[in-house]
C-alpha cells in the first residue's frame, strides 16, 4: 500500500493515477478537500475504487496523521507536500519554515515508526543548489537563495542525517519545471495559454531571460515510480529532460503554437527579487539505474495543455490565475 502525501497537488494527484494504473492501493493525504476532478486525473481511473482519501493538514493535525499510519500502515511513502513558491517566500517566511521544515521533520517522526515500512520517497526541489551554471549532477553543493529553498534544504539535511545516522529508507527526488494538463493555472505553461485564449495580459518576470528544462508530468511520474522500487536509500535522483531554453523563448512557442502574437500575449514586467536565473538537472542517473527516458518532447507536451485548456475553458475561466497564499 503506498501514502502518497500532497495528492491534490498537479504531481501528487497525477502520481496517483499511475500507482493506481500500475495496480496499487493508494491513500491519499491533502490539507484541504479535493478539488475539482478537472485537476485530478485518477478520479477518472478505471481503478479508482482503490483509493482513498483523508483530508488532513500535517501542520495542525500531526495526530490524525498518526492514526492514519496506525491504522492502515502502509509500506511505501511518496511526499509531495511542501508550501511552494519562491518569490512569495520573502512576505512571511515563518510559513515555509513551519510547513517544509518543523511540520515535516514532525511527521517523518510517525513514518519512522511504522514497523513495515519499506521506502519514503521525499519529492524535493532544485532550487537548493541556487542559481547554476551549466548542467549539474547530484553531488552539486547546495546554495539555497530565497526562505522556500532555505526550507526545503534544510529538511533535506534533517533526512540526509536520518538516513545516515539511523537507517531511515528515504530516496530523494528532484524535478525541475514540471508541466503538463491538470497544471495549477498560475504556471507558466497553462497561465500563458489561458492568458491568450482570454485575451489577458502575461506578467513576463524580466523579459523571460532565465533559462530552465522542462519535463512532462507524464514523464515525471514514471520516473518517481521507478525512484520509489529501485532507487538506492540515501541517494537523489534528478528528474529533467536534456533540452534547455529561456522563458521568453518557452513563451514564444506557446503562442506560435496557439496563432497568436508575442506582444499581443506578453507585458514585460523587472525581475522578481533574488530569483535563480539558471538550474539545470543533469539526469543520467536514473537513466543508467532504472533505465528511463523522457519520451514527451516539450512541443507536444505543449500541444496536449492547449488541447486540455480548450476542452475546459468554460470551467477553468473561473479560476484565479494568480498564486493565493494559505499559511
Amino acid at each position: 500500500m503506498f501514502l502518497v502525501i500532497g495528492s491534490n497537488s498537479f504531481s501528487g494527484a497525477n502520481f496517483v493515477d499511475h500507482l493506481l494504473s500500475n495496480g496499487h492501493d493508494v491513500i491519499g493525504i491533502s490539507r484541504s478537500d479535493e478539488p475539482q476532478s478537472v485537476f485530478l486525473p485518477y478520479k477518472i481511473n478505471k481503478s479508482a475504487k482503490k483509493f482513498m482519501f483523508k483530508q488532513c493538514d500535517i501542520v495542525k493535525d500531526r495526530d490524525q496523521f498518526g492514526k492514519i499510519l496506525k491504522d492502515l500502515k502502509p509500506e511505501y511513502v511518496v511526499n509531495f507536500a511542501a508550501q511552494g513558491m519562491v518569490a512569495q517566500s520573502w512576505l512571511r517566511p515563518q510559513d515555509w519554515y513551519m510547513t517544509n521544515v518543523v511540520a515535516q521533520s514532525s511527521i517523518i517522526q510517525d513514518i519512522a515508526s511504522l514497523p513495515n515500512l519499506k521506502k519514503y520517497l521525499h519529492f524535493t526541489t532544485p532550487e537548493v543548489y541556487g542559481s547554476t551554471a551549466g548542467w549539474i549532477k547530484e553531488t552539486r553543493q547546495f546554495m539555497p537563495s530565497t526562505p522556500y529553498a532555505i526550507s526545503r534544504a534544510a529538511m533535506d539535511w534533517h533526512l540526509f542525517a536520518l538516513s545516515e545516522n539511523f537507517g531511515f529508507p528515504v530516496v530523494f527526488s528532484r524535478a525541475a519545471n514540471i508541466y503538463g494538463p491538470g497544471q495549477q493555472l498560475y504556471r507558466i505553461i497553462p497561465k500563458t495559454i489561458l492568458c491568450g485564449r482570454l485575451n489577458k495580459k502575461l506578467k513576463l518576470d524580466g523579459g523571460g531571460i532565465s533559462e530552465r528544462s522542462f519535463i512532462h508530468i507524464t514523464d515525471t511520474v514514471r520516473a518517481t515510480y521507478s525512484i520509489v522500487l529501485d532507487g538506492l536509500i540515501g541517494e537523489t535522483y534528478h528528474v529533467s529532460g536534456r533540452t534547455a531554453l529561456t522563458i521568453r523563448a518557452l513563451v514564444e512557442k506557446i503562442v506560435q503554437q496557439m496563432n497568436l502574437k508575442f506582444e499581443d500575449v506578453v507585458e514585460e514586467v523587472p525581475e522578481r527579487t533574488a530569483k535563480d536565473q539558471a538550474y539545470l538537472l543533469e539526469s543520467q542517473k536514473i537513466r543508467d539505474l532504472c533505465k528511463w527516458n523522457d519520451e514527451i518532447s516539450l512541443e507536444s507536451g505543449i500541444t496536449e495543455t492547449i488541447d486540455w485548456v480548450d476542452k475546459n475553458l468554460s470551467e477553468l475561466s473561473g479560476y484565479p490565475m494568480d498564486y493565493i497564499h494559505r499559511s
